[in-house]
């Protein structure tokens, strides 16, 4: 049985010590802001990125990778007759996978693509259990079984802070995310189904903090929690009372809260955060 490799995008929200420990391939998108491009996680992080598209007339717009730089990659580890699986952002968001499907196409390599239907540390829930399984021995095809269970089984929340980079995407209107300023509306979405669908607005963290509490409740209620990932852009005030609270709730106290890639960060804009977890 030949060996399995495993091939990923930089919006997986793994660090690079994590990615060499499990030995994955990370194939970054790019991001352009203010007529400069750079390579996401790779040549641009967090903090910077926040500081140029704070003062950036226009949004940042992120770019998927070509069906080139797939395809050396993926003949590249399929020189020794390897399989690959490569595993992507949701496709309701980006064309990303569908990149990684033409290159697969091509390619001289066995290549299975999975479109995850997430994004960040749900996407890193699949990523890692296909690498430690790839490297316990497991087939391709005993791995893609197991991924459609934890998909299946993945909540990812989301709380956006500020409403300024749905005006500049086009998304709302500058009179409705004034109305949502005065307000103080911070709206609460899920990624469901491979894209994001509005849920609540919520007025306060106390509110944000008991939606998510009550969703988490509805999950996992009876079912034995595998993994929690938070992510935030500058918003680590109100994910670390989230934490808090989940822990208190779940008893699993092993959260970290990381920040999440530009590419992340320039849809949701400053101040948000998501929690993203999976069941068994």
């Amino acid at each position: 049985m030949g060996k399995v490799k495993i091939v990923t995008d930089s919006t997986v929200d793994m660090t690079p010590q994590e990615l060499e420990k499990y030995d994955i391939e990370m194939v970054p998108l790019s991001i352009s802001i203010n007529d400069e491009v750079f390579l996401d996680k790779i040549e641009i992080e967090q903090d910077e990125f926040l500081r140029r598209m704070r003062n950036a007339k226009e949004l940042p717009k992120s770019s998927q990778p070509t069906a080139g730089v797939f395809l050396e990659t993926y003949n590249r580890l399929g020189q020794d007759g390897s399989d690959i699986i490569s595993i992507h952002m949701t496709g309701g968001m980006s064309g990303t996978v569908q990149g990684a499907e033409s290159a697969a196409s091509m390619s001289d390599s066995n290549v299975l693509v999975v479109d995850s239907k997430f994004i960040s540390k749900a996407l890193s829930f699949q990523v890692i259990e296909a690498a430690k399984m790839a490297n316990e021995g497991k087939s391709a095809s005993e791995i893609i079984e197991r991924l459609e269970k934890i998909r299946e089984n993945t909540s990812l929340i989301i709380m956006i802070d500020t409403l300024e980079n749905l005006v500049k995407g086009g998304r709302i209107g500058k009179v409705s995310a004034f109305l949502g300023t005065l307000l103080n509306i911070k709206p609460i979405a899920l990624l469901e189904g491979g894209v994001l669908n509005p849920v609540s607005k919520a007025r306060s963290h106390s509110q944000v903090i008991k939606f998510v509490l009550k969703k988490f409740r509805e999950d996992t209620a009876g079912k034995k929690l595998s993994g929690i990932g938070m992510v935030h852009a500058n918003g680590l005030g109100i994910a670390g009372k989230v934490r808090e609270a989940i822990a208190e709730e779940s008893g699993f106290h092993d959260i970290k809260i990381e920040e999440t890639t530009p590419v992340i960060s320039t849809h949701t804009g400053e101040g948000a955060f998501a929690i993203m977890y999976y069941w068994d």
